[in-house]
């Protein structure tokens, strides 16, 4: 008997957050219009509110505007999985190296791909996946505004992506990250449209910015345990006083601490898949 996932929900469920939202816009505009002048506190709750969103959507991690995986869930941390994933790619002077690092340490891991890059270098990208890794949605541009966009900019994004993705592949991506994990309301029924699962990260190494392999390597392996997520990157990478991607300095002793404490580096589809006779809680 093959493999089977959870199938998803049939209907977009409305955050608990963006019901209470509107809730209180209803409320807010009842009041205005009832009793005028408390209309100045009215429109502070709705400030108020307005802030709550963003911090929600400044805040990578954060569940309140829906799903968002950060940790594997139990029965992959049970076989001892983590999943390494790494970002903004393809990037020729770089990607080929993480390929041999991981074949080396016979790891595998999840390259969010921008579909912009993946379509420069298709050749690449059809490699990554060749050699036993998942490609998944990384948006199409990869913009600065990403979380400023609506409906339709999300949609239009997102659908693109999946789109060059997946003629490339073969594949069709199931996970999304956004831009340094940025979003808005508006993202969370389009990604359910779409199929799509919204992934963070449990912890990151912040190796876009750190020039340092070593503090790179702490932030990732600091109370590093089965589940986790791990987040490097193979484009926009820092380069080290050698000038080397960080990347490439840190995930050999990565895949060493993983394999000493017996930690398994999964894709994210075979870390989502719950095998037979396990229970899903």
């Amino acid at each position: 008997m093959p493999p089977a996932t959870p199938p998803p929900a049939d209907a977009w469920s409305m955050p608990a957050l963006v019901r209470a939202s509107l809730g209180l816009h209803g409320l807010a505009l009842g009041a205005m219009a009832l009793m005028p002048r408390h209309a100045l506190w009215a429109l502070g709750g709705i400030a108020i509110n307005h802030l709550v969103l963003s911090a929600s959507g400044l805040w990578p991690r954060s569940s309140l505007l829906g799903a968002n995986l950060t940790r594997l869930p139990a029965y992959s941390a049970a076989r001892g999985e983590i999943a390494l994933t790494i970002d903004d790619g393809p990037d020729p002077a770089v990607t080929p190296a993480v390929l041999d690092l991981l074949d080396a340490h016979d790891a595998r891991a999840t390259f969010f791909c921008i579909a912009e890059r993946a379509q420069q270098h298709p050749a690449l990208t059809r490699e990554i996946v060749a050699r036993g890794h998942s490609v998944q949605n990384h948006t199409h541009r990869h913009r600065h505004t990403f979380s400023l966009l609506g409906p339709r900019g999300f949609a239009a994004e997102l659908s693109r992506a999946q789109q060059v993705l997946t003629e490339l592949t073969g594949q069709r991506p199931s996970c999304f990250r956004a831009p340094a994990g940025l979003r808005n309301p508006f993202l969370d029924p389009v990604l359910h449209r779409l199929g799509l699962r919204l992934v963070s990260w449990t912890r990151r190494g912040f190796d876009t910015r750190e020039r340092d392999p070593q503090r790179v390597l702490g932030r990732l392996t600091r109370a590093l345990a089965a589940g986790d997520i791990l987040l490097l990157h193979d484009g926009n990478a820092a380069r080290s006083a050698a000038g080397r991607p960080v990347a490439l300095d840190v995930l050999p002793a990565l895949l060493s601490v993983c394999r000493a404490r017996g930690l398994k580096p999964v894709t994210l589809p075979e870390a989502l898949v719950v095998h037979p006779g396990v229970a899903v809680a």
